[in-house]
């Protein structure tokens, strides 16, 4: 599976679908045959069986293909306004936020934000969460108490990969243990 296809996939898929002319429907999918007929005019070779591979083979689950095979659409992490479809479920008590350890402070201060994209993004487990904190540098765990925020009337998504979705996390519902900070093994 070529990584620069998969990347430039999430890139028109999540955040740029203009970039080669491609027009996404309110719940962010796009046309199989019209993705691949402007990825190429855009001079990304790209065919279906490619197409079909990187779906089928990412490890993050990062695009979904409608049950017929003719649509396809990232999974999250739009930055482009799209509506998942996905209705309000109960989260697990507890979820977890990997960031770097720069962020630790302005997060505590703040608490959890989209930013660019159109939602907070949550695992269910420590290992996930770490992974993710370290592709942005010296990984730190943000413990959610997502069960206690739903309580509290807060909606929680899940994306088709499974990914937790929330507008946002106040700082009264995150924790941080030591060992996460510390460069713990993320288990």
């Amino acid at each position: 599976m070529s990584t620069n296809t998969s990347k430039f996939l999430s890139y028109v898929l999540r955040h740029a679908p203009q970039s080669i002319g491609l027009t996404l429907d309110g719940q962010g999918w796009a046309e199989v045959d019209d993705l691949l007929a402007k990825a190429n005019e855009a001079g990304t070779s790209i065919d279906e069986t490619t197409l079909r591979t990187i779906v089928a083979e990412s490890d993050k689950k990062r695009f979904t293909l409608s049950d017929d095979g003719r649509r396809i659409r990232a999974a999250q992490g739009h930055s482009v306004v799209v509506d998942l479809g996905q209705p309000p479920v109960a989260p697990p008590s507890t979820l977890f936020h990997g960031t770097a350890t720069r962020f630790f402070d302005v997060i505590m201060l703040q608490g959890l934000r989209a930013g660019s994209r159109q939602h907070v993004h949550l695992s269910a487990d420590r290992a996930t969460a770490y992974a993710v904190g370290q592709r942005h540098g010296k990984p730190a765990i943000l413990i959610v108490n997502s069960g206690r925020m739903h309580a509290d009337g807060y909606s929680f998504y899940q994306a088709d990969n499974g990914v937790w979705l929330t507008d946002a996390v106040p700082v009264a519902y995150l924790a941080l243990t030591e060992n996460d900070v510390a460069g713990g093994d993320g288990k």
